[in-house]
């Protein structure tokens, strides 16, 4: 274990599995303390004691971040159990791909709901405190769909290039705080959401192929190394970077920009 994140008690969404799960284990290699929050109680639960059988020091609860009320009991709860927050780190998201003219009105507030209110309810029950404590972090786990667009995945790259101005503009608006707000943005991992995108084709082999031609180097990213990179965002080594947005995809934004 390294120190790269001692002192920061960092609340994580969508922490259950996949990226978010990754996260957690990373910032505990750092020996930082965490909170986790994921709709999935029992996914949660099973993560949380895993994690927690390494002796690191970490809380959870089960949570909607749809819900206003709820988010700011949780923050409430995890300041009394891990430490003030002074990190915060927006994971939780989900995938909604439709047709424009086809999408329901439940189809796009979902997506709205999680990808964009979900991460600024999270945000508006963290700020005061790291207002009053002089300083803190809030990292975004945006996408690629944040500045490129994907055919055929209307509304969700709407929902995430909102959610890259929402980072902009906090970071701006509490600047002069000792506030960061940034985002960071995976292309492709290799996460169950993934999986259930191939599985949603005729053909999911096809679907994966073609995903993975998508990429420069032939395949998509790990959870482990979007982690890595939440860690030195999250972290004292960038203490400059603010309101912008690191992109980890393996050049597959490049590419589409190019062709």
């Amino acid at each position: 274990m390294s120190n790269r994140l001692q002192g920061k008690n960092i609340l994580i969404t969508g922490a259950a599995q996949g990226i978010g799960l990754a996260i957690a284990k990373a910032f505990i290699s750092e020996n930082a303390a965490v909170y986790l929050i994921d709709r999935d109680a029992a996914l949660l639960a099973r993560a949380a004691a895993d994690l927690a059988s390494t002796g690191a020091r970490l809380g959870y609860l089960p949570a909607d971040i749809t819900d206003a009320g709820t988010i700011t009991r949780v923050v409430a709860e995890a300041n009394e159990e891990i430490g003030p927050l002074n990190a915060l780190v927006n994971n939780a998201g989900v995938n909604v791909f439709a047709e424009p003219l086809a999408t329901s009105d439940d189809e796009w507030n979902r997506c709205f709901d999680i990808n964009l209110k979900g991460a600024w309810n999270c945000c508006k029950a963290v700020l005061p405190g790291l207002i009053e404590q002089g300083g803190g972090v809030i990292l975004n786990i945006a996408s690629t769909h944040a500045f490129t667009i994907i055919p055929h995945t209307f509304p969700y790259p709407v929902a995430k290039h909102a959610l890259l101005g929402m980072t902009k503009s906090l970071g701006l608006e509490y600047a002069a705080r000792n506030i960061r707000v940034n985002a960071l943005a995976p292309g492709y991992v290799s996460t169950q959401k993934v999986v259930d995108y191939w599985n949603s084709f005729p053909d999911p082999e096809g679907a994966k192929a073609e995903t993975m031609k998508l990429h420069p180097g032939g395949r998509i990213g790990t959870p482990e190394e979007i982690a890595m990179a939440a860690v030195f965002m999250i972290s004292d080594e960038c203490p400059f970077m603010n309101a912008t947005c690191l992109t980890i995809d393996g050049g597959l934004s490049v590419l589409q920009h190019s062709v």
